[in-house]
């Protein structure tokens, strides 16, 4: 009788939000063969890596049909938006993540508008222009006190939140006229800009069931108190004090339910993450946007705190027999800083040399836990609460040393039993791992800070 091949996965994916998941299966499912297109350097310690691009459809298929996967993790916006989870399905290859036609409520911002007014699930009212002359003239008949969006996808920057007229036709030239995030800006969407806080909450779905993983905040502008321009994300935190018990409820009530009933309705149920950016307005929550996967840098806090088994709920998932946990799954805290690359969102030099990451074993800060023990192997990963995670985003590993190779280069997470522990944890993190021009806000969870608050 022959032994039973480990269970092999491959990760779509090769940024934060990947790591976090890689993470997060091999600590799920000891033993899983692990596999990550393309990773990074540092999902190359969890993970062989698959030198194929995330968004090459065609590549990744291919392989997949040589290797069969006993599942297909699908981390960013790009392959999901542009079929993936529909080709390999067609190839009987199970792949978690929203078909195309589901995935539009995030790669199509005019169509998820459209999707939330028809179904009337709270969200500010919203039009949609193709004609750039149209929307400034929209922007004219109001006080400027509006959200411009470019229809599709735009790694998270194509959003302008602007408090005058000036500034929002200013938004409408870059997205529809200078074509600043290319075909995403064909069409765009003009919001009524709300006032409250954010709260971002993720549901894992197989259609008609879900179950809400937690709800965490992040912060988006690139500089301490909200300034400067919208990023990928540079940091978050979970839990978030007034994510109550009530709110939850009442989010999953108005909210993550109907919208997946109205995109059953519609023909294409959504099976996968659900991410609802919400606005906490003093009418409740609303909709600011929906992504059908899972937030970076949301991932990198949310995930190390879940007790769900991730692995044995994606599979339910796509089996349509996903069942609720009532109790939280969620039992501590987490603070993500991203540390970034001087010049991010913009220009940025990459290949310089990274120091202090010679003491994290497979994510986890090593030093933290009073000395150095051997590297254990993937396959029985070390199982202690751990208090201090790195998160690779733009790494790469050259003869043996770590060099920068993106924008967002890092996550350091803290975990505690409160924020305010996390957060310590985390920034005492951030700061030995160093390189040239390394940045990070310094007000990630800073409660009575202006960070908090998000408009």
């Amino acid at each position: 009788m022959g032994m039973t091949r480990a269970m092999r996965v491959l990760v779509v994916g090769g940024g934060g939000r990947e790591h976090a998941l890689c993470w997060k299966l091999v600590r799920d499912r000891p033993g899983v063969e692990l596999y990550a297109a393309p990773g990074n350097g540092g999902i190359g310690l969890l993970a062989t890596l698959v030198p194929i691009k995330a968004n090459d459809v065609p590549g990744i298929c291919a392989w997949a049909a040589r290797a069969r996967p006993d599942l297909v993790v699908v981390g960013p916006d790009d392959p999901l938006a542009l079929g993936l989870v529909d080709a390999l399905a067609d190839a009987g290859i199970r792949a978690f993540g929203p078909r195309a036609a589901a995935a539009r409520i995030e790669s199509s911002k005019a169509w998820a508008a459209e999707l939330l007014e028809a179904y009337e699930i709270p969200s500010p009212s919203a039009a949609v222009f193709a004609d750039p002359a149209q929307a400034d003239r929209y922007v004219d008949q109001g006080a400027g006190q509006v959200v411009v969006k470019a229809d599709g996808l735009a790694l998270g920057k194509g959003v302008f939140v602007c408090g005058s007229r000036a500034e929002a036709h200013v938004a409408i030239d870059r997205i529809c006229r200078r074509r600043e995030f290319g075909p995403a800006g064909e069409r765009l969407v003009i919001q009524d800009r709300l006032r409250g806080r954010e709260l971002s909450v993720f549901a894992l779905c197989d259609g008609l069931t879900y179950q809400v993983l937690g709800a965490a905040r992040d912060y988006k502008r690139a500089f301490d108190d909200d300034r400067g321009p919208n990023t990928g994300g540079m940091g978050a935190y979970t839990p978030v004090a007034d994510a109550t018990p009530a709110l939850m409820a009442r989010i999953e009530r108005e909210i993550i339910g109907p919208t997946l009933d109205a995109l059953q309705a519609e023909g294409c149920p959504f099976t996968g993450f659900l991410y609802a950016g919400l606005m906490l307005t003093a009418a409740g929550p609303q909709v600011l946007e929906f992504n059908g996967r899972l937030g970076d840098p949301e991932a990198q806090a949310i995930l190390p705190t879940l007790e769900l088994n991730l692995v044995d709920a994606m599979l339910a998932a796509l089996d349509g027999r996903l069942v609720r946990v009532a109790e939280p799954v969620a039992r501590s805290a987490a603070v993500a800083v991203v540390v970034a690359s001087d010049g991010y969102p913009g220009t940025y030099a990459s290949g310089h040399v990274i120091e202090g990451l010679e003491r994290i074993v497979d994510g986890w800060d090593a030093g933290a836990a009073g000395g150095i023990p051997a590297r254990p192997p993937v396959t029985a990963p070390d199982r202690r609460p751990h208090e201090r995670l790195v998160f690779h985003a733009g790494t790469t590993r050259q003869d043996g040393t770590w060099r920068t190779a993106g924008g967002r280069v890092l996550s350091a997470v803290g975990l505690g039993p409160t924020v305010p522990q996390a957060r310590e944890r985390a920034y005492a993190l951030a700061a030995t791992v160093t390189f040239p021009g390394a940045r990070y806000r310094a007000d990630i969870a800073m409660i009575q800070g202006r960070g908090e608050v998000a408009s």
